[in-house]
């Protein structure tokens, strides 16, 4: 099969197309052949060596996508060949062929494409929690959302403004914001502004309700646009990381820091199935819109690299097979 793998950490010039054995499945595991692959910052983070890799090189990005299962472990038989599925947070997803284990198998309705699937699956579930677990969106909240044109910021907002919440967003340009606009967002504030300020204006001084901040290096100003007795929903560090927390402030000021990561919440087939199914239900009605991806074929993996470092893309990026 072919496969976009890398022998050493560093840039996307790292990363080369080429011919590698096929997966072999296990017991529990199905055999599926992808039809869109998610790229995620994640995958940056491994291919400069950020994060961990396990085994040996050539090494194999990617850990979401979605498509049609090609054969099944002896012990499965709730999925069958030519089943649909997505996935995520399965390893060596930047190839024609993965092996998916069943747990982590999640059937895509036929009404769904590929495509929408790998957009939604890593990123719409990490909205899903931060509105659903981390913070419990209320109706008539004011809630902060950090790179609102972003992937899961688009989604966020667009989750918050369903739960009856109003959405203040921060991104990095006027061509961004018109972006986090069409998602839904009420206000949208660039970081250029002096923008814990302007929340305080917006909301006659009192701050938000809440934080979702994914930046890291804002955190410090994130408390200071969150109202007395707010939270702030940390779950990324895109922009490096955050100062350290005074615990004195929190006391004082009866604020919430809490942390948010998806896979202490993906615990079981159960959590994955239902979540999920939510998320494609609201696409399917028509209450959660998933702006078309950015695609490139999976040879030319590098490219789609560069223009995610770039930071000027919005919405997600595909790898397509």
């Amino acid at each position: 099969m072919k496969a976009l793998v890398f022998e050493e950490f560093g840039g996307p010039e790292v990363l080369e197309y080429k011919d590698i054995e096929n997966p072999c499945i296990k017991a529990d595991e199905v055999l599926v052949s992808t039809k869109a692959i998610g790229l995620n910052f994640a995958d940056v983070y491994r291919r400069k060596g950020n994060y961990h890799l396990s085994g040996n090189p050539p090494y194999i990005l990617g850990y979401e996508g979605a498509g049609v299962v090609e054969q099944v472990g002896a012990n499965i038989s709730n999925i069958k060949v030519g089943d649909q599925i997505a996935f995520a947070d399965v390893p060596f997803a930047n190839a024609e062929l993965v092996a998916v284990p069943a747990e982590k198998a999640v059937p895509v309705p036929s009404n769904i494409s590929f495509e929408i699937a790998s957009s939604v699956l890593l990123q719409g579930l990490t909205a899903h929690y931060l509105t659903q677990d981390s913070y419990q969106v209320k109706p008539g909240d004011m809630i902060l959302v950090h790179a609102a044109a972003g992937g899961v910021g688009q989604i966020l907002v667009q989750i918050v403004k369903m739960l009856g919440g109003n959405v203040i967003g921060l991104t990095s340009s006027k061509a961004k914001a018109e972006v986090a606009y069409k998602a839904g967002a009420d206000f949208v504030l660039l970081y250029e502004e002096n923008w814990p300020k302007k929340v305080k204006d917006i909301t006659n001084g009192k701050g938000a309700d809440a934080v979702y901040e994914s930046v890291g290096s804002t955190l410090e100003d994130s408390f200071a646009a969150t109202r007395i007795g707010g939270t702030v929903v940390f779950y990324g560090m895109v922009g490096g990381d955050p100062a350290p927390v005074d615990p004195r402030m929190l006391m004082d000021t009866s604020k919430t820091l809490t942390g948010g990561d998806l896979w202490n919440v993906l615990v079981s087939h159960e959590e994955r199935f239902t979540r999920s199914k939510q998320l494609f239900d609201w696409i399917s009605q028509g209450k959660l819109a998933i702006a078309a991806p950015v695609t490139f074929p999976l040879r030319d993996g590098a490219e789609a690299h560069k223009l995610l470092e770039s930071r000027k893309s919005t919405g997600k990026i595909l790898l397509l097979p």
